[in-house]
């Protein structure tokens, strides 16, 4: 019986893909789930596994471009490998002698190694989103062969806006097939874990017969048509677009699997400026002979961007293309709410527990501001605007990851110490990498304090679907005019950023100068006023 492999769906925008490389020849015996090509979509490369066993029949070649749902390949199942093409007999006389004689024999050790090996548990990536469609492998806590428990975490996964761990879902021996940096979509396989197996049956014991019946074989052996893909070799994605480029493949540093130019490095690539003529004129010639030569260390290194990274990039061009941003200015005299701070900070700490600091006076005041103005706390939904009676601030916030804005849901109901014990609890979790994707969606207006780096003047960028934010900076001291009188003050700029298609410079200035009064007598947050 011939099982027809047709070309999976991946996501909902990707309707064909390339195939990259057969890791398969055809006429070969292949076994369930073992992995038998390289598919490469527009967004990411992938592997396809065998759905049964048998003999592989390649129908696509390397390079082709075919729809979702096209058959690439079929398996003969039950079927024996001497059952190929015959092959020209002198690129294989050597070979097919041990090929065939160890053929039997590693599948007659098959039905054992499974039968020793016990039930197995294929873990798949969960459901962690609505508009998460894939992660990536932050790093395997535990290695291929290893016993792992029940509920035991064997990997941390990584999508573009949180990080998560992967609990074991059953007791046995684990079987990685997802590496560590792969980016696998929702549902894809991760591991396997055979219960009920010790470390060494981890492996199937036909795997020791394979290196010899391959190291029979001459290279000779190898078909023709067959393509390589060894390190610098673009993939046929990346090969197309380097030619339209114009750029030589040997000048580009690949990242894929041993060393293979991705799409991904492709895009990135940048031509090399053109060598000079050989015909220059010889006092050029000398010219360029005396420049000193570079000295000292001149290493260079590449690392993937991160989802988390690669989001926070598209989200923020795509902010700066879609919306009509403006920054307003304002500044603040901090002197009112350093004298609070250094008379009551220590009665504070400890009726409440925890330290007294700006954040909780700006977030109040934000609140405060935002229901006065509520188009700054509003957002664009299509050809409506949505206006929210509450008020959840974003706090941007700089992890070792990069930029996260955990959310502080109902601020305008919280008091000074409720809001500064969200701060530092979402701060905390978001340094673990612990944050959960509730704790970050659904904000509707945003802090970002730039002064803590020192800062003193930025134009911060708006928090999409959010409508504006406002940026803190170093607080600096410099003489002002105070009834007629110079005086030495701590003073702080404040920005605004705000969408101009929703929010007008009357709205924005007004909100801004809000603020500011509230700061600079923050008695007015109690009274209300």
């Amino acid at each position: 019986m011939s099982l027809e492999v047709k070309v999976p769906t991946v996501g909902e925008s990707i309707t064909e893909v390339t195939i990259a490389q057969w890791l398969k020849k055809d006429g070969d015996r292949v076994e369930m789930d073992e992995v038998i090509a390289e598919l490469e979509s527009d967004k990411a490369t992938f592997e396809l596994p065998a759905e049964a066993a048998g003999i592989l029949r390649i129908v696509a070649q390397e390079g082709d471009t075919i729809e979702v749902g096209a058959t690439i390949c079929r398996i003969e199942q039950n079927g024996e490998a001497g059952s190929a093409p015959a092959a020209p007999a002198a690129k294989h006389e050597t070979a097919a002698p041990t090929a065939t004689a160890e053929a039997p024999a590693a599948q007659e050790s098959a039905p054992a190694a499974a039968q020793g090996a016990g039930e197995t548990k294929e873990m798949r990536v969960p459901t962690v989103g609505e508009s998460i469609t894939e992660v990536t492998i932050a790093s395997w806590l535990k290695n291929d062969g290893d016993h792992v428990e029940m509920d035991e975490v064997i990997a941390e996964l990584e999508s573009d806006k949180a990080t998560f761990e992967l609990p074991a879902e059953a007791a046995g021996t684990l079987q990685i097939v997802a590496q560590q940096g792969d980016t696998v979509e929702i549902g894809g396989l991760l591991c396997r874990i055979v219960q009920g197996a010790g470390a060494g049956a981890a492996k199937p014991a036909a795997q020791p017969s394979a290196p010899t019946a391959q190291a029979a074989q001459p290279a000779a052996a190898a078909p023709s048509g067959s393509q390589t893909y060894a390190s610098g070799t673009p993939s046929p994605a990346a090969g197309k677009i380097l030619s339209e480029k114009g750029i030589n493949p040997a000048d580009v540093q690949g990242t894929g699997r041993d060393g293979r130019i991705t799409k991904e490095d492709a895009m990135g690539a940048q031509a090399r400026p053109a060598a000079q003529p050989a015909a220059a004129p010889a006092a050029k010639q000398e010219t360029a002979a005396a420049a000193p030569a570079a000295t000292g260390d001149r290493n260079q290194r590449r690392e993937k961007m991160s989802s988390l990274r690669k989001t926070v990039a598209r989200r923020l061009v795509q902010v700066k293309n879609e919306t009509a941003m403006l920054t307003t200015f304002n500044e603040v005299d901090m002197k009112p709410i350093m004298d609070i701070r250094n008379k009551y900070k220590d009665k504070f700490k400890e009726k409440h527990e925890v330290g007294l600091g700006f954040m909780s006076f700006f977030t109040k005041a934000c609140t405060v501001a935002l229901q006065e103005w509520p188009a700054v706390n509003a957002m664009i939904d299509g050809n409506d605007i949505v206006f929210n009676d509450f008020c959840d601030v974003s706090i941007a916030v700089s992890s070792p990851k990069g930029l996260v804005v955990p959310v502080i849901r109902n601020a305008e109901q919280l008091t000074l110490d409720g809001i500064e014990k969200e701060v530092i609890r979402l701060a905390k979790k978001a340094r673990d990498g612990k944050l959960s994707i509730d704790e970050m969606t659904g904000g509707t207006f945003t802090i970002t304090n730039g002064g803590v780096f020192g800062s003193m003047m930025s134009t911060p960028i708006i928090n999409a679907p959010q409508s504006a934010i406002l940026g803190m900076h170093n607080i600096v001291q410099r003489p002002v005019a105070i009834n007629g009188q110079v005086e030495i003050r701590p003073m702080m700029y404040l920005a605004l950023s705000y969408d101009h298609r929703i929010i007008d410079g009357r709205e924005s200035v007004s909100f801004l100068v809000r603020v500011k009064e509230l700061l600079e007598d923050p008695m007015r947050l109690l009274l209300g006023v």
